[in-house]
């Protein structure tokens, strides 16, 4: 695909006018597809697609437009040429864009993974073996990632990644499920296997009877998955210039004086160069490898976008349009996993979170359901299954004044959405204990 990219783009390089300028930002993927119900295959497919968004710059003017690539070079050809009639016609008509800018430094480069995951029928025998017996649940989505950018000032930049996402659950009965997930860049069967274990032991865990408790405040654990889904919200204005500026964001307390902090152990990332999106954007940007967004539980920095450097007269450090990260990293703390129970001693322990959405956005307060295996625990033992309850509770208190500990062992989670491309978005996150964690009914 990258050399196909390229030789399009050299082909669009002859077809520019005096003045007119063009951003061309390439996104494919080969994947593979397996759905699951009751431990069975019902929908085995797979997808090959290539777009190429193209953006035409005459001075500040610019307009952009999509296109499906074929792979038929003279078919394609033809189409990226009828595409750049239509922009240029559109340009005249167009104001000018005080806040356009886009990279005129030349700064190509090249990201080329090898493919490590196994062949898709031998994965398949391996997964429905393993999981025979329990009602099963889920989506496989593996294989390669493609993005290029190219411009006509001669920059190149080329990024694939080869990962899979298994995406799963084991469901008991209502509401009972364990919720689980496996994903990476290469597999690993008996990580595989172990994974499967602890969800089956949990799985027997939840064939007790159900205990319902009353409204109030409990001490918590909040696993990785469970964090991801209060990150989630968070991505969304939490960590923009533009929102900051504009004080929409829901982290105000932490800018504004007298600035609020979170906990000293709450050390933050925007981490590239370990996540697996691309370390560059469709205004030809690079990515710092990092950028620091809370360090020691301060607010250090913001994800800038070309639009808003220009706005805010700062420099971009290559944000997205919408400045949400692709790559979050929460530092981890110094629990040990084997110490999480005898820590929490008596509470909750909530494997995952869902419907997240904010009941006081200033106070950054948020509401919530616990979801799946969600367990009640007393002196430091799961005993018992909790039925669904709802939280609301601010994150100056998640990770501020009541946060106990974050465990030393982390998980890399990748965003299992398949919505047009599968995602590239990835967050790795230790999981919290968190004391006087308010639940509401």
């Amino acid at each position: 695909m990258q050399d196909y990219f390229y030789s399009l783009m050299d082909y669009l390089d002859g077809q520019l006018q005096a003045g007119e300028v063009y951003l061309g930002y390439f996104s494919g993927e080969q994947s593979e597809f397996i759905r699951f119900n009751r431990a069975k295959v019902r929908q085995p497919g797979s997808v090959e697609q290539r777009y190429l968004e193209l953006e035409l710059i005459e001075g500040n003017r610019h307009t952009i437009g999509q296109l499906a690539l074929s792979g038929d070079r003279a078919i394609d050809e033809a189409r990226v040429t009828t595409l750049l009639w239509d922009l240029r016609g559109q340009l005249p008509h167009l104001a000018d864009d005080p806040y356009l800018l886009y990279a005129q430094t030349v700064q190509s480069s090249e990201t080329v993974a090898t493919n490590q995951l196994p062949n898709a029928q031998e994965l398949l025998d391996e997964i429905i073996s393993t999981v025979a017996g329990c009602d099963f649940v889920g989506l496989y989505a593996g294989g390669g990632i493609f993005t290029g950018f190219a411009n006509s000032l001669g920059q190149r930049n080329w990024h694939s990644s080869f990962n899979f996402n298994l995406d799963w659950s084991f469901y008991h009965d209502q509401d009972k499920a364990v919720k689980s997930a496996y994903a990476g860049f290469q597999w690993n069967s008996a990580e595989f296997a172990d994974r499967i274990t602890q969800a089956k032991q949990q799985l027997e865990i939840l064939k007790r009877p159900a205990r319902s408790i009353s409204p109030g405040c409990y001490r918590v654990y909040l696993s990785p998955v469970a964090l991801h889904e209060i990150f989630n919200l968070l991505s969304w204005g939490g960590f923009g210039m533009k929102s900051q500026r504009t004080k929409e964001s829901p982290l105000l307390r932490l800018l504004k004086e007298p600035k609020q902090r979170l906990h000293s152990s709450v050390t933050l990332l925007e981490n590239t160069a370990d996540g697996i999106a691309p370390a560059f954007q469709n205004k030809g940007f690079i990515k710092p490898s990092q950028v620091a967004l809370i360090s020691q539980g301060e607010f250090l920095g913001a994800l800038v976008s070309p639009r808003s450097a220009k706005e805010y007269e700062v420099v971009t450090n290559g944000a997205n349009e919408e400045e949400t990260p692709t790559a979050l990293d929460l530092a981890a703390g110094t629990l040990a996993s084997t110490d999480i129970l005898s820590t929490l001693e008596q509470g909750i322990y909530i494997n995952n979170l869902w419907y997240l959405n904010y009941s006081d956005r200033d106070a950054c307060r948020m509401t919530g359901m616990t979801r799946f295996a969600t367990f009640w625990v007393e002196q430091g033992e799961i005993v018992a299954p909790l039925n669904v309850m709802r939280f609301d509770e601010t994150l100056y208190h998640i990770f501020g004044d009541k946060l106990m500990a974050l465990t030393a062992a982390r998980e890399f989670i990748m965003e299992a959405s398949t919505y047009d491309f599968r995602s590239t978005n990835s967050i790795r996150l230790p999981g919290a204990v968190v004391d006087d964690f308010t639940l509401t009914l």
